[in-house]
């Protein structure tokens, strides 16, 4: 009856905290506290296995987690415990999970049997957990599952209590630890759960309050914070190191956002006012082309018309006379008329026919003015006409015959 109280219990918290248990998930800046030192508590019965204590994060800072021995969910099974590991801008918990081997717990030695690599704390045969009592505390009265195993611890024992960032451990997972986070893996059991909400609501489990060492740093059963079974802590992991207040963080984070919201708006200033200037001086210059380009034309257009004017002017002075018209071709002279033939003297029966007056001379014909241009060719004067022959004298017995128009 009291296991069925206790299992409704253990179910009712679950319930209620599974909000606060994924806080966990979350990422932060500070790095927790060094695992403080400790001694562990003698296991309760047979059957229960080891969780080391560890720093988890709430809403008031880190706060401890004290180791236990649990049971878990199925025989044969094994616990990985989980760790804090940098992921380049913060710290981040990785879950613990039951699985048939161990896997990578971040190269973290939380004692015990976890070293930082595997564990040497026991292992399974036919149904029954054999405990090695050279790292647990065991009353082989009560359990006779037990061996003497010595564990040669090969990582350095400093406390730290996160993978990577600064100051952190350095371990990478082994070929069998990623078999092992590849596995099939059983989540935290419901009184692993409820042993975590408890001691988020101790308030002398908080890191501020006791400096890394806490009072509780170990119990033999989960959730069970006081009695016989508590063990406290001999001394804290290192020498605690207070996180900055709340009110100094928001502080911080506060003035990051202004130097980064003003840097940014002077970055942004200064680009808007080079892009300004570098407009500005582009259409200035453009402008300038412009005006250039458009004042050269002008000159060039002047300078053009100014030449062409001047051309004009030079050719019309230069220009040979309106061609004065060509001397016409010398003309043949008119054909001199030839003088009447001299009528042969009528026979001396018949009267002299009158003789036909000489026709008259036709005038030259008007010769068409030469080409203008070149002067025409002087023209070879005519050859003058041969003198007609005299007439024959007439017999003076005829009457003298007067020409047409009162000429002889």
């Amino acid at each position: 009856m009291r296991k069925i109280r206790l299992l409704s219990l253990a179910l009712l918290i679950l319930a209620m905290s599974a909000a606060a248990f994924a806080q966990f998930g979350v990422s932060i800046t500070i790095a927790p506290p060094a695992l403080p030192i400790y001694t562990q508590p003698m296991v309760p019965a047979a059957g229960y296995l080891w969780m080391p204590g560890y720093w988890a994060y709430g809403d008031e800072g880190y706060f401890w987690v004290p180791g236990t021995w649990v049971e878990p969910p199925t025989v044969g099974l094994l616990w990985t415990p989980g760790y804090w590991g940098w992921g380049g801008n913060a710290f981040a918990w990785n879950e613990g999970y039951w699985g048939e081997q161990v896997g990578f717990y971040g190269g973290v030695n939380y004692g015990f049997g976890y070293g930082g690599v595997g564990y040497e704390g026991g292992y399974w045969n036919n149904g029954a957990f054999n405990y090695n009592r050279s790292v647990n505390n065991v009353n082989v009265t009560n359990i006779t599952n037990v061996y003497n195993k010595t564990v040669i611890n090969e990582t350095t024992v400093n406390h730290v209590s996160y993978n990577g960032g600064e100051g952190g451990i350095t371990a990478r997972p082994t070929a069998a630890e990623e078999t092992a986070m590849h596995g099939q893996h059983t989540p935290a059991t419901a009184m692993q759960t409820a042993h975590v909400h408890t001691a988020s609501t101790n308030h002398a489990l908080l890191a501020s309050v006791n400096q890394g060492r806490p009072a509780i740093a170990a119990t033999a059963k989960p959730g069970e914070l006081s009695g016989s079974g508590v063990v406290a802590a001999k001394q804290a992991g290192a020498p605690y190191k207070a996180p900055e207040s709340k009110a100094a963080t928001k502080a911080t984070e506060n003035k990051a956002a202004e130097n980064k919201a003003a840097t940014t708006k002077a970055t942004e200033n200064k680009a808007a006012e080079n892009k300004a200037a570098t407009t500005k001086a582009t259409e200035n210059k453009a402008a300038e082309n412009k005006a250039a380009a458009t004042k050269a034309t002008e000159n060039k257009a002047a300078e053009n018309k100014a030449a062409a004017t001047r051309t004009s002017e030079n050719k019309a002075a230069h220009a040979q006379p309106a061609t004065h018209a060509q001397p016409a071709a010398h003309a043949q002279p008119a054909a001199h008329a030839q003088p009447a033939a001299h009528a042969q003297p009528a026979t001396h029966a018949q009267p002299a026919a009158h003789a036909q007056p000489a026709a008259h001379a036709q005038p030259a014909a008007h010769v068409q003015p030469a080409a203008h241009a070149q002067p025409a060719a002087h023209v070879q004067p005519a050859a003058h006409p041969q003198a007609a022959p005299h007439p024959e004298a007439r017999p003076a017995s005829a009457p003298e015959k007067k020409a047409p128009g009162g000429k002889e």
